[in-house]
């Protein structure tokens, strides 16, 4: 299936939102919205869904507090700790529950780690940010002071660019879209 992709290229973040809603209440489908900088409420005006990464942090959080749980049982408790006892501040290194305020600090910090670093990863790959990437932006100076908004044209196209150009658009351009 071929169709039109209109391109419309804004000057100011506060047009592009209020362009957005325009094209929203004439139920034109809007594909994607380039910016160099996020704009406040544009998720909105999108009806875009909540993400789940709030999810995987938690996640990445406790394989996080687990791993620093396991590494200090191991060190000071069993394995090497039988083989070296380690008489810290004169706690008793017998059991991990009489020593667990000694170990909080520890494995909170291993918390932390995992879940900003898994999060950072998980946040680049999500949205294709890893090495060897390719952009995928149609035009270039949306990376520095322009913003576009990715239109479908499948039905009134000359409504759509009167609609772009009374909204603020300072440029229209039109591209055939191969799916």
């Amino acid at each position: 299936m071929s169709n039109k992709v209109i391109h419309a290229i804004y000057d100011d973040e506060e047009i592009v939102l209020k362009s957005v809603k325009i094209l929203k209440e004439n139920n034109f489908e809007i594909n994607e919205v380039y910016s160099p900088f996020p704009i406040h409420g544009l998720d909105h005006a999108l009806e875009l869904k909540e993400t789940r990464m709030a999810i995987t942090a938690f996640i990445y959080g406790c394989i996080g507090i687990t791993f620093g749980g396991l590494m200090i049982y191991y060190i000071m408790i069993s394995g090497i700790g039988k083989s070296w006892p380690m008489n810290i501040g004169g706690k008793p290194n017998f059991t991990f529950y009489h020593n667990l305020p000694s170990f909080v600090p520890i494995m909170f910090e291993c918390t932390v780690l995992f879940a900003a670093h898994l999060m950072s990863i998980t946040y680049f790959f999500r949205n294709k940010l890893y090495p060897g990437s390719t952009s995928k932006s149609p035009d270039p100076r949306t990376t520095d002071d322009k913003f576009l908004v990715e239109i479908n044209a499948d039905k009134d196209e000359d409504d759509l660019k009167k609609i772009l150009k009374k909204s603020g658009a300072i440029e229209i351009n039109e591209e055939k879209n191969e799916k």
